[in-house]
Order: C-alpha cells, then sequence, then structure tokens
C-alpha cells in the first residue's frame, strides 16, 4: 500500500486562533467510536463536560453545538480546549483529519487538503511550482492497481501535465480541457441561477454568485499559476472519483467549471489580490465540494447539458 500527496501539502499547519474561519464553527462534529470511548473514560470535570457536550443520532455520536453553532470546546481565543488539556492526540478522528480529504484506490491512499481551510488555500493557491504527487508512506510492495485504475490514472496524470505546461497561457490550457471533455458553453447569469438553488451555508456565496457577469474581465498572466493550481488541486480531488460513479467526462466537465467559475469571480473583484482568490476558493470549498448532494446535482445539471 501506498500513499501519495501533493509536494505542496507538506508545510501545512493549522493557524488555530489566527483563522478567520475556524472550522469548529458551523459543522457537524461526529465522533468516531474509538473517541467516544476514550472521551467516556476522562475523569473529573473535564470529563464531565465532555460527557454532558455528546449528542446522539441515528446511532451515531457528535458533539452538541452550541447556539452560535460553535464547538463547546472552542474557547473564546478560538483554541481547543480539548487539545490544551489532553493534547492533539485527544482529538476525535474528524478533528485530527481536517481539512485532509483521502481518495482510496485498490493499493492506493491519496490525501490531500481542502480549499475549505484557509491556510490550506494559501498554500495551495500560492505554491510556484507546479504541482507534484510525492510519497508519503510506502510498504515497499510493488503498488496493484486495477485495469480501471490505471487508466484513470494515467488519464488524471496527462490532464494534469497538460495543465502544467506553462510554455502555453493559461487561458489555452483550460480552453483545450474544455474541448477535450465537451464543455458545454452557457453564459454565466444561467449558471448564477442554477447555482444558487443548491444548498448554501453562507450567503457571502450567494453575494459572490449574484456578481457575476455574463461578459467578465480577462485575468492577467500573473495569475496563470495560480489559476494552475487550483485546476491541479480539482483533477486530483474529484476525478478518483468517477471510479464510483463511472462519469470521467462529467467529472472532468465539473473541474473546467469550477476553475472558470473562480476565475471569473475573481477578475470581476476590483483589485484582485491572492487573499481574494483563497476566500472564493474557500466558499466555494465549503459549499459545493464538501457537499455530496451539491457536487451530485452540477454533475446532474453538466450531463442535462449534452
Amino acid at each position: 500500500m501506498r500513499t501519495v500527496t501533493p509536494d505542496c501539502c507538506a508545510g501545512f499547519s493549522c493557524i488555530a486562533g489566527a483563522c478567520r474561519h475556524s472550522c469548529c464553527v458551523g459543522w457537524e462534529i461526529d465522533i468516531d467510536d474509538g473517541a467516544l470511548r476514550r472521551y467516556r473514560a476522562v475523569p473529573g470535570e473535564l470529563g464531565e463536560r465532555l460527557r454532558e457536550a455528546i449528542g446522539q443520532a441515528d446511532g451515531a455520536a457528535h458533539f452538541r453545538l452550541t447556539p452560535e453553532e460553535r464547538c463547546p470546546f472552542l474557547n473564546r481565543d478560538n483554541l481547543c480546549d480539548l487539545i490544551i488539556a489532553m493534547g492533539e492526540d485527544s482529538l476525535c478522528q474528524i478533528c485530527a483529519d481536517h481539512p485532509r480529504f483521502r481518495n482510496e484506490w485498490l493499493d492506493r491512499t491519496e490525501i490531500g487538503l481542502g480549499l475549505c481551510c484557509e491556510a490550506a488555500g494559501r498554500l495551495i493557491l500560492g505554491w510556484e511550482e507546479p504541482a507534484r504527487l510525492v510519497t508519503a508512506d510506502d510498504d515497499g510492495a510493488e503498488e496493484t492497481l486495477d485495469d480501471e485504475e490505471a487508466a484513470l490514472l494515467a488519464l488524471r496524470d496527462g490532464l494534469i501535465a497538460r495543465m502544467q505546461a506553462r510554455s502555453v497561457s493559461f487561458a489555452k490550457r483550460l480552453e483545450a480541457l474544455s474541448e477535450r471533455c465537451g464543455y458545454p458553453e452557457r453564459p454565466w447569469h444561467e449558471w448564477r441561477d442554477f447555482l444558487l438553488t443548491l444548498e448554501r451555508l453562507d450567503d457571502a456565496w450567494a453575494t459572490a454568485l449574484n456578481a457575476l457577469p455574463d461578459d467578465p474581465p480577462l485575468l492577467g498572466p500573473d495569475w496563470d499559476a495560480p489559476c494552475e493550481q487550483l485546476a491541479v488541486y480539482l483533477l486530483f480531488r474529484h476525478l478518483p472519483g468517477a471510479l464510483e460513479d463511472g462519469d470521467i467526462q462529467g467529472r472532468v466537465r465539473f473541474c473546467v467549471l469550477i476553475t472558470r467559475l473562480l476565475r471569473t469571480l475573481l477578475a470581476v473583484q476590483t483589485k484582485p489580490s491572492m487573499e481574494d482568490f483563497v476566500e472564493l476558493a474557500r466558499l466555494y470549498s465549503s459549499e459545493i465540494e464538501y457537499s455530496d448532494e451539491n457536487v451530485g446535482a452540477i454533475l446532474d445539471e453538466l450531463a442535462c447539458l449534452g
């Protein structure tokens, strides 16, 4: 079994209380069975606080959020009281993993960082060199992939290589990817209206979408590298989903759509900055890719467009 990760992810660390959009606010926090057993065994005042904060729904444990939708262990300084009292090893699995995501293959695990985290967004979008996959763990055995996995992996490697061909402008690279997957052209006001029908967490996403113009300004070449990193991230994260649904074309189209969407939303900013791009990517990630329902709805819409 081999574990691989993009090289840009190696330097990631949580910025804790400095984070403007804490992952401990507004998100459902499930507790895995191992952590639940540990929490039930914690003695004293902290143990009592833990057991009072744990709820059950549909046979699964979770932390009951406060009326402000904060984790009950997120203190006023936006630091975790569990980490302060018992160390990082005390965290339940979802908290220990976040913002990491995993794609599981037959004999391969891929781990990346999600753009819903602003620190991860700065790291990924600000990475200057073409992103490369590096081996994080390897048991020494030869990697085994079935035919479907091998074909998909080869396809993704080829698409990523084309998106990283820096001798060509990023706009032309994206146009070529659009043509390859048969991306259906559609006015932005129609995409805006559709995207506004999806489940939404933050009104800031609606505000961003409502600024979509049908004739957007163009981004200059200074944005080629950050946009490349976005496209590569999307292909790395979302194309493996075709192993489950078989929709390779739809998932490449999804990557094209989101790349185009965030480029357009950035271009309409008065003075586009990297922080603008990171925030737009964070909103997209929180609103779309962390919702299987929203990703599925977009794939269905792309299929309907031919």
